[in-house]
């Protein structure tokens, strides 16, 4: 026995203190290939968003960051999946404002967004774009929301529940218009914008990136952003505060999560190296180019801002009564 205690002594001793150990565990990270989860199609903007960072990391870390589109079920499948992935740290997951409101859309999903999630960063965000046909007679907001008052006008979406489907009922309360605006949700913001070019409905609060393209060719026509300040790529289009509706006020954004149960010395790592990648001024450049305000907010501050989200939607989604067949 006390030969044992000697041989066991001898081998606290020798071993590193815990807070090293832990150090050392996170220098390995990773230790291969990391998965990233977009649970979305390729393209959209926070696939986008996604790649760019992912890239950055993988030159980082010297292992590849493979981005793996997951999409379906409102965004719901691949959130699951990281939910489910091994608490490691190799699984990464990207997600939107959507997320945001799916705590109050789907109250029984399979994962608990706040209890199953560490927040990594906040990446970047972007206003959406109050728009209608080029041949509408509105020529402003304030035009748009006299039309939506006192005639029958449909207004799509890209999605029940989705950021545009949120600003359209912002639109909708801002105008006063009630009823008088009925909502066409569409499978995704590409159709929701093509169908608006060929005059199928009226209105069309969507993400700046879907239409920005359209209303540079002088198809739509921009009335207002749903941001605080003027957007760089369209900076001739007003605010909906500066336009009469102070509070028109959305943006969609994007972010990183992990599991929650990773490691705290792997999760540091990840917080530190993706707010690197997020702040490289390449990855600026190009997230800008494409419409992003980038953010690279610390992990303390995206999950202050994820729970201020969750709160302020699931009250408009209480109040507005939305569902996810409506």
């Amino acid at each position: 026995m006390k030969r044992r205690t000697l041989l066991a002594l001898a081998a606290v001793a020798g071993a590193p203190p815990l807070r090293q150990a832990a150090a050392q565990g996170a220098d390995g990270f990773p230790e291969r290939p990391v998965r990233y989860i977009v649970p979305f199609p390729p393209a959209g903007i926070t696939d986008m968003m996604a790649r760019l960072v992912a890239q950055k990391l993988s030159e980082g870390w010297g292992r590849p960051v493979l981005v793996e589109n997951r999409p379906g079920g409102n965004a719901l499948i691949g959130a699951d999946a990281a939910a489910k992935s091994p608490p490691d740290g190799h699984t990464l997951l990207a997600i939107t404002l959507t997320h945001a409101v799916n705590v109050s859309l789907f109250p029984s999903a399979p994962y608990d967004l706040r209890r199953d999630f560490a927040a990594i960063s906040i990446l970047g965000s972007l206003p959406l774009v109050v728009c209608v046909n080029a041949a509408s007679p509105a020529r402003t907001l304030g035009e748009l929301m006299e039309m939506a008052r006192t005639r029958p006008m449909n207004g799509g979406s890209s999605g029940n529940g989705s950021p545009p489907h949120l600003g359209l009922e912002l639109f909708r309360r801002a105008a006063g218009a009630g009823p008088t605006l009925q909502h066409v949700p569409y499978r995704g913001g590409a159709p929701s914008v093509t169908d608006l070019v060929a005059g199928n409905i009226d209105i069309l609060v969507s993400n700046l990136p879907e239409c920005i393209g359209q209303v540079r060719a002088g198809r739509l026509r921009a009335l207002a952003v749903t941001s605080e300040q003027r957007h760089k790529l369209l900076p001739e289009v007003p605010t909906a505060r500066e336009a009469g509706a102070p509070n028109l006020v959305i943006t969609n954004w994007t972010g990183m999560l992990t599991n929650a149960a990773v490691p705290r010395p792997i999760l540091a790592k990840i917080e530190r190296d993706t707010l690197a990648a997020a702040r490289d001024p390449e990855v600026v450049r190009r997230g800008e180019e494409a419409g992003f305000d980038m953010l690279g907010w610390d992990a303390a501050r995206s999950r202050a801002f994820l729970e201020e989200e969750v709160e302020r939607w699931g009250r408009l989604v209480a109040e507005a009564g939305i569902k996810v067949d409506q």
